[in-house]
C-alpha cells in the first residue's frame, strides 16, 4: 500500500471511532464484543456464497454483489474498529504478516499448490 492508502485506512479508523462515540457505543466495543461481531459479519459474507458452485461465485448478479459488498464492508469496519481498540496499526501488521507469509510460502516450493506451509 502507498501512503494514500494508509491515510485512507487511518481516516476510516477515525471515522469509525467518531461514529461509535456519537452513538455512545464505545462502552459496547470491547475487543471481545468486536471480535464476536466480526465473526458474525464474516459468517454473513459466507452465507452470500452458500450453495454456489465455484463458477457461480464469480458470476454474481447485481443483488448478490450488493450483498457481498455490504458484508465485505462490515468485515472491514469491524476489523478497523477492533484494531483501533487494541492500538494495532493494521497497515504495519498487514505488511509484517505478508513478510511472514513470504517466508512460510516460498514461491519455488508452493507455486500452484494449495498445501499449508507445514505440508510441503
Amino acid at each position: 500500500m502507498n501512503d494514500l492508502e494508509k491515510d485512507s485506512l487511518e481516516s476510516l479508523k477515525l471515522a469509525m471511532r467518531q461514529f461509535a462515540q456519537d452513538r455512545e457505543w464505545d462502552k459496547f466495543h470491547s475487543p471481545k464484543n468486536l471480535s464476536m461481531a466480526l465473526a458474525g459479519e464474516t459468517a454473513e459474507l459466507l452465507d452470500c456464497f452458500r450453495w454456489l458452485t465455484e463458477e457461480a461465485s464469480y458470476g454474481l448478479d447485481a443483488e448478490q454483489m450488493s450483498a457481498v459488498k455490504d458484508e465485505l464492508a462490515d468485515v472491514l469496519l469491524f476489523t478497523v474498529r477492533l484494531a483501533d481498540k487494541l492500538n494495532v496499526d493494521l497497515f504495519t501488521a498487514a505488511q509484517a504478516k505478508m513478510a511472514k507469509n513470504a517466508e512460510r510460502y516460498p514461491t519455488e516450493k508452493v507455486k500452484g499448490s494449495a498445501k499449508k506451509y507445514n505440508q510441503y
